[in-house]
């Protein structure tokens, strides 16, 4: 990676935890082995959680991240996952079960302090050290308000995500976001401040090469 490579951290959205396979790891009775973490002293980490419970969206937001992140020193991880009521958190941050149960009680909205007073903190303090030159990333949905609008009066015109996302569904940008991984090829960042949110949706990805993993 190249010194004068700019200062880059990611924020990723966070999954949902009402949904079929969420509620999985809900039940008194699984095999699941993150379900089991859940369930120990120690907990999961919550990247596995969200990996698990919203499948190839989440899983190529999180090896994207990971691959592209330049954190300044005085951070530990550049991959953020936003919660429903803790804020910001490391991707490697371990949960419980209630831990999990608390997040699932708070819905995202813009006008929920529960929800976003821990995010507005929590921004703050990385903008803080990002400096003035380094810049967050959102991997998520800029199609409504919910957490768009409280990151935008953190970081303003420095809140960048990227522009391939505009028109596609999740899915497609699950798919994405592991090629660019494969191929060591970043998206194309611009500004959330002034953006299109909604636009028309790209052409389908072409079929992956044979022998491609």
């Amino acid at each position: 990676m190249s010194r004068t490579a700019p200062v880059r951290i990611f924020l990723l959205s966070p999954a949902r935890l009402d949904g079929q396979r969420a509620r999985l790891l809900f039940q008194p009775v699984t095999m699941f082995p993150v379900a089991q973490q859940l369930r120990s002293a120690e907990g999961a980490p919550i990247e596995d959680v969200f990996s698990f419970v919203s499948g190839l969206y989440f899983r190529g937001k999180l090896a994207y991240a990971e691959a592209f992140a330049r954190p300044p020193p005085s951070l530990n991880t550049g991959v953020f996952i936003m919660t429903t009521n803790r804020g910001l958190v490391p991707a490697s941050l371990r949960v419980t079960l209630d831990d999990l149960t608390r997040f699932a009680e708070v819905d995202i909205h813009q006008s929920s302090e529960v929800f976003g007073a821990p995010l507005r903190r929590d921004a703050e303090a990385l903008a803080r050290a990002l400096g003035p030159r380094g810049a967050p990333v959102l991997l998520g949905s800029i199609a409504t308000a919910k957490y768009v609008d409280v990151l935008l009066t953190v970081f303003e015109e420095r809140l960048l995500f990227p522009a391939e996302f505009v028109g596609r569904g999740d899915m497609s940008r699950g798919g994405l976001m592991l090629r660019c991984v494969e191929a060591r090829t970043e998206l194309t960042y611009v500004p959330v401040h002034g953006a299109v949110r909604r636009g028309a949706r790209p052409p389908k990805l072409p079929p992956r090469p044979s022998g491609s993993h």
